[in-house]
């Protein structure tokens, strides 16, 4: 295990734009408004024992049902290159029914620890070192935890349009991880 720090920034990078937490403001604003306060500090923290639990487990998970990590890290690159295409182009694929109340499963599952952001997180592991993903997690969730605190601030800050120029500059970026994601690991199916 050795700390990479062009491993970090990517593993920080793929994963902020998968949470998308940016992109989830006005989800949690609405979610503010409807239920009143969200647990911050308890969906960051839970979201990353998620992430982390699932980073370590997730492979072993996989061998048990007899898929190995380049065939799941390919069906990530899809995943991520569909999220990448809701980014820039602003249309929904696919997206959970609106949660009723604000507890920890809205927020930190599915929201930030997604489906997404497993099979990024497998995907990242297949190229990555472990301490360098779990590095990744821990910025983002400390990111996330800031966003979650001040999420109102950052709506006048940046307003609707400055929100959706900042999620757009994302998938851009998410689209071309998911390109090399795939690139990198169909060679070791094939």
């Amino acid at each position: 295990m050795k700390l990479n720090f062009r491993e970090i920034v990517t593993a920080t990078m793929v994963l902020f734009a998968v949470i998308d937490i940016i992109g989830s403001i006005p989800i949690i604003i609405d979610l503010r408004k409807k239920v009143g306060h969200i647990q911050s500090e308890k969906a960051s923290l839970v979201a990353a024992i998620i992430m982390i639990l699932f980073m370590f487990v997730g492979e072993e998970i996989l061998k048990l049902i007899g898929i190995d990590i380049n065939s799941f890290a390919v069906a990530g690159s899809l995943i991520i290159f569909f999220l990448a295409l809701e980014m820039i182009l602003g249309i929904t694929f696919y997206r959970d029914e609106q949660p009723e109340t604000a507890s920890i499963v809205p927020i930190a599952f599915p929201l930030i620890a997604g489906a997404g952001t497993m099979t990024s997180i497998l995907s990242l592991r297949a190229e990555f070192q472990t301490i360098n993903i779990v590095i990744a997690i821990v910025i983002n969730i400390v990111f996330v935890y800031l966003v979650l605190k001040s999420s109102a601030k950052i709506e006048r800050l940046f307003g609707k349009s400055g929100i959706n120029v900042i999620r757009k500059v994302f998938g851009i970026i998410l689209l071309a991880i998911a390109v090399k994601l795939f690139t990198t690991n169909i060679k070791g199916l094939i």
